[in-house]
């Protein structure tokens, strides 16, 4: 099983019927996506900036924006399931669909160290494909991957989120940083063209 983390920046690209129609067609049995919240979540952000709320509340409002961006995707493919829980998840790819978890489990009543700024929706998707026992971890961004960075450089250069490069440490599955026009190379890798990766 893979995960994707489809960055939310990619909301409102062109390349994102592109994307799904992919993962639809090729990740049946194999993928989960995870999505970011994008300007849902950047807008928690302007408004706890203004009024000083807690990480807590931010937290919570950012999790059902990462929500609104799994129903808005679902919507343009419904050929990709909506999966309500991490359990869920197992019998969507059963079934021999793609899925796209909501992440309402992610809610707190109390903060803890995953609920602050510092742990996004990348991180969120690495502790998702941990869980998981996922065999690969994707993260799609819309901004151009220099390669040759490592994943502690695109997380100083604001690329990925603070804490995800301490989170990967020890994992036993692969990570790809992919942008948004490295369609190609994804489909490769779904098809099980390792030789095309590069090309």
């Amino acid at each position: 099983m893979w995960v994707v983390k489809l960055g939310g920046s990619l909301t409102a690209d062109p390349a994102l019927p592109q994307w799904l129609d992919l993962l639809a067609q090729l990740g049946g049995g194999r993928v989960t996506i995870v999505c970011g919240g994008g300007a849902l979540a950047d807008e928690v952000r302007r408004v706890q900036a203004l009024w000083q709320f807690s990480d807590l509340a931010a937290h919570n409002m950012a999790v059902l924006a990462m929500a609104q961006t799994a129903y808005q995707l679902h919507a343009m493919n419904p050929a990709l399931q909506l999966a309500m829980r991490k359990s869920d998840i197992a019998n969507v790819l059963h079934k021999g669909r793609a899925a796209i978890w909501l992440p309402f489990e992610l809610q707190r009543d109390e903060p803890d160290p995953q609920t602050n700024w510092g742990a996004t929706s990348d991180t969120i998707a690495l502790d998702l494909a941990r869980d998981l026992n996922a065999e690969r971890l994707i993260v799609v961004k819309s901004c151009a991957i220099d390669r040759s960075r490592t994943l502690a450089q695109l997380g100083a250069a604001g690329v990925l989120d603070e804490g995800f490069n301490g989170h990967a440490h020890g994992v036993a599955f692969p990570i790809e940083i992919m942008d948004k026009n490295d369609l190609p190379r994804m489909r490769s890798l779904l098809l099980g063209e390792p030789r095309h990766l590069d090309g």
